[in-house]
């Protein structure tokens, strides 16, 4: 029985991962088409662009997965763990403002300036209406 039961977890846990990578590659795949869209991209610039947004959202991501991996026992962590863990935080933070410089340097030679604050507006108002659409949904949900 206690097998069964490890088996329907594992193939329910493996469906719910595979659940969550999709909803994340529809969630990218509409970041694609509303700012294409909103930016007016040709296909050319589109090519151009891409790569190198992509590249640094996956760093981000990277840095991002580290400022928030589990710390196990921070009751029973000592004051040289925590401090390690302090300037690891710091160091994060810098690099994710190193790569939005970065970012911004490449795409000054595709875009305006007034396009690259364009783009910035943009991706604050995708992730309100992504908040916003999970927090329709999530309410739906609640009162089933």
């Amino acid at each position: 029985m206690k097998k069964i039961l490890l088996i329907f977890t594992i193939c329910f846990l493996s469906l719910a991962v595979k659940a969550q990578d999709k909803n994340k590659e529809q969630i990218k795949s509409l970041k694609v088409a509303y700012i294409t869209q909103e930016m007016n991209m040709s296909k050319a610039v589109a090519e151009k662009f891409w790569p190198i947004y992509n590249n640094y959202e996956c760093l981000q991501m990277d840095l991002h997965k580290r400022e928030h991996r589990d710390v196990k026992n921070i009751a029973a962590m000592s004051e040289g763990d925590a401090d390690k863990r302090l300037n690891e935080f710091v160091d994060i933070e810098r690099q994710e403002f190193l790569n939005k410089r970065k970012l911004y340097d490449e795409l000054k030679q595709i875009f305006s300036a007034k396009e690259i604050v364009q783009l910035h507006q943009l991706e604050a108002d995708f992730n309100k209406k992504l908040w916003e659409e999970y927090r329709s949904r999530k309410g739906k949900n609640s009162r089933n």
